[in-house]
């Protein structure tokens, strides 16, 4: 089974929020019910990037690298040419 690094945008505080699963509608859909503590109070988000990866370490290995500095530098050139 696949799992997926996903990027969510705050669309109240466009904000960032990074993170991993194997259903992305699912999980996007825990965010903006508020389920998830971290990312309840700006709500609401929508998915604005994700990654396809065969084994759960593998997605969390992209997702600790997307939240260094040069992971976030590498995803801004990502969603600036999206």
């Amino acid at each position: 089974m696949a799992y997926f690094v996903y990027v969510l945008l705050s669309v109240s505080h466009q904000t960032r929020y990074v993170g991993s699963t194997q259903d992305i509608a699912v999980r996007l859909a825990q965010h903006n019910h508020g389920s998830v503590r971290y990312t309840s109070g700006r709500r609401p988000w929508s998915l604005v990037y994700s990654e396809s990866f065969p084994s759960r370490a593998d997605a969390m290995a992209r997702e600790k690298s997307l939240k260094t500095g040069r992971g976030r530098a590498e995803l801004d050139a990502i969603l600036s040419l999206a």
